[in-house]
């Protein structure tokens, strides 16, 4: 089974989840931060995994800490949860509206850690008080805890709640896609990833 227990802690957050990318949407999210939640809420429903997921963190200063260290936890236990990858389809693709806004995310499950975050936030208006660009960090901490290829376009969209929106649910139907098991082999010519 591809579950896992983890905690990262550090001075400005404390992490504590389980996730199995085996599950069917069930999640139980507390961040202290709404919005996020909300996001984190949505992937889990997309993506079919099921987390549990506790976030501690240094809010009273910014979100910064709490949106980029979720990621990076959330990346790590991804990561531990597919273990050699052995079978897995490694790619995923998926473009999602939301609204006036559409994303597209492209994933690659590839031992290679690389964001491209190509999405310009028109208005800054999804009513939590959050700069949208922490995001993108969170991104970029999932990406590189988890050895993942990972770009991030918006096409289109003005309101910020609904491009941020449309972009987790494109990466929860895109890494639903990478991690199906799709025969027996670790899908790399060189054998590892």
């Amino acid at each position: 089974m591809r579950e896992v227990d983890f905690q990262r802690k550090t001075n400005e957050t404390n992490i504590n989840l389980k996730l199995n990318l085996d599950g069917s949407g069930k999640c139980n999210i507390s961040t202290k931060i709404p919005f996020f939640d909300h996001m984190l809420n949505a992937f889990t429903k997309h993506s079919q995994f099921d987390l549990q997921l506790s976030v501690i963190g240094d809010i009273e200063i910014d979100y910064h800490h709490t949106i980029e260290d979720t990621g990076i936890a959330l990346g790590e236990a991804f990561r531990m949860a597919l273990g050699e990858k052995r079978g897995i389809y490694r790619f995923g693709e998926a473009t999602l509206p939301l609204d006036e806004a559409l994303s597209r995310v492209v994933l690659d499950i590839s031992g290679r850690s690389y964001l491209f975050f190509g999405v310009v936030f028109m208005r800054c208006d999804d009513g939590s008080n959050i700069n949208p660009y922490l995001f993108e960090e969170f991104f970029r901490g999932f990406a590189n805890a988890s050895q993942m290829t990972l770009h991030i376009d918006s096409i289109r969209g003005n309101n910020s709640h609904h491009v941020i929106e449309s972009i987790f649910k494109a990466f929860a139907k895109a890494i639903q896609k990478a991690i199906k098991i799709d025969g027996n082999e670790i899908p790399s010519t060189k054998g590892v990833l």
